[in-house]
């Protein structure tokens, strides 16, 4: 089969089609011939060398894939071949055929195509798992989304308004502003321009949010934790501005502060199938009714992987970026 390698740690360039063999199930797996593959920001620091698999897991990165099943394990019982799925993986997503845990394959809403499928497992794990669960957003507070234009950040929108949140997003530019309101948010923050905590300040009249999800780290820390509300919860899952800053305690105490934080592709599969089973319960149906819709910016053929990663890199995309099979 064809699939994307990481030939050695550097730029985009350093991906590389190849020719790797046919992997086969295990007994509580199901192979999938890959249609379409999504592109996430820990496939960019895989590459750079920042984020190795975790054990057991394929070096071919790709964390998320949508298509066909095409063979089962002796132990899966809910899935045939022939079975439309997406499903959440630790690697091997770039490349035509990829092996899934079964209770991580989730299968594809009939509203959805293979593209709009191949969006959905790292950013709705993601942001169940990190919003409702560790941040415990509820209906009638308000949460702070950086980075709303991207994949997590459409996702994280739509699904805290479905449920019932308000939503503040920054991004950075004004035309991305304008695409995080028509997708849902309350109000957005063009980071670039304005402070993000003093723009939080005037739109909640100085009382706060009450939940922040965060993949910047770094200088917005100190921020984050001005924008907070008493009894409010950070939630970290980046870094991108690194991983160290200062912290003034008085504040997390004063105001009775939550901070936390995940990854999620060194999870156990139990785990990760806890989250897959109440995204199947309680979001699925809201894709299925068009409720809400994964956002595509473009589609790469598989082999243009690395073009795919230059794209994310710069920052000019709004929504998922998508591989082709």
């Amino acid at each position: 089969m064809i699939a994307i390698e990481i030939t050695a740690p550097g730029g985009a360039g350093v991906l590389k089609p190849c020719e790797r063999a046919m992997p086969i199930a295990g007994d509580n797996q199901v192979l999938i011939e890959v249609a379409a593959a999504g592109i996430n920001r820990p496939d960019i620091m895989q590459r750079q060398g920042h984020y190795p698999p975790p054990p057991g897991a394929s070096d071919i990165p790709g964390l998320e894939v949508a298509g066909t099943v095409v063979a089962i394990g002796n132990q899966v019982s809910h899935l045939k071949i022939g079975d439309r799925v997406c499903a959440l993986v630790a690697g091997g997503g770039y490349a035509q055929y990829c092996l899934a845990r079964a209770s991580l394959a989730l299968p594809i809403p009939e509203t959805l195509d293979f593209i709009e499928a191949a969006a959905l497992p790292e950013t709705f794990f993601t942001v169940w798992s990190n919003v409702f669960d560790r941040g415990q957003l509820q209906a009638g507070e308000t949460l702070l989304i950086h980075g709303g234009s991207g994949g997590i950040g459409t996702t994280a929108i739509q699904l805290a308004k479905a449920f019932g949140a308000n939503v503040i997003a920054t991004a950075g530019s004004a035309e991305k502003c304008r695409f995080c309101c028509q997708l849902g948010a309350d109000s957005a923050i063009d980071y670039k321009r304005q402070d993000f905590a003093e723009e939080v300040g005037k739109l909640t009249d100085g009382d706060g949010v009450d939940v922040i999800l965060d993949m910047v780290a770094g200088d917005y820390f100190p921020r984050n934790l001005k924008s907070l509300a008493i009894e409010g919860r950070l939630v970290q899952i980046a870094i991108q501005h690194g991983a160290k800053s200062e912290i003034n305690l008085w504040s997390v105490m004063k105001k009775r502060l939550t901070i936390t934080g995940s990854t999620l592709r060194g999870r156990d599969d139990e785990f990760k199938t806890q989250i897959a089973e109440q995204l199947r319960q309680r979001v699925w149906p809201l894709l299925a009714s068009g409720t809400i819709k994964p956002v595509i910016h473009r589609c790469y053929p598989l082999t243009e992987a690395a073009a795919a990663h230059e794209l994310m890199e710069s920052g000019l995309h709004t929504g998922k970026i998508i591989l082709t099979v």
